[in-house]
């Protein structure tokens, strides 16, 4: 049988990593929250921008973008070669006498610049904003559409 001998006194100097590695964990979770909104630049990465999907089928490209609390007047959607522009506004609530525990949403101009991966038919787009959701179908001009290609037997 073999026997492993510990030292009689408990060496601390081991768990000093340990303890570093915390507290640089504690130093990054702080840095991370003022990114994320409690710091005065973090409108620049939070939720003014609107999160979106784009996903296609075999005629159409689709974007949703979330749009909670813009109204279609504050909206402008517009399409440059194969970029499309959305543009709004988020207007504050007007609460009077209101006083603030937290406040997260936010408010202002936002502007998104989708990069689309085919050449789109800007004459038929179309979109429409319902329950704080944009949803925008892009047909895919005839060029980018898929084409079948027959093969010739000799």
């Amino acid at each position: 049988m073999v026997m492993i001998r510990y030292p009689r006194h408990f060496d601390v100097s081991f768990f000093r990593p340990v303890r570093e590695l915390e507290e640089m964990r504690r130093r990054m979770d702080r840095l991370f929250d003022e990114v994320a909104g409690r710091h005065p630049f973090g409108a620049l990465f939070s939720g003014v921008y609107p999160s979106l999907n784009l996903s296609e089928d075999g005629s159409n490209l689709y974007i949703r973008a979330e749009l909670a609390g813009v109204k279609p007047e504050d909206l402008e959607i517009s399409i440059e070669r194969n970029t499309l522009d959305i543009r709004g506004e988020r207007q504050a609530e007007n609460v009077e006498g209101a006083s603030y525990h937290r406040r997260e949403r936010q408010t202002g101009r936002f502007h998104k610049a989708v990069t689309l991966p085919y050449e789109i038919d800007s004459e038929r787009t179309v979109s429409e904003l319902k329950n704080g959701v944009l949803t925008i179908v892009l047909p895919k001009a005839e060029a980018a559409k898929p084409k079948k290609i027959g093969i010739k037997t000799s």
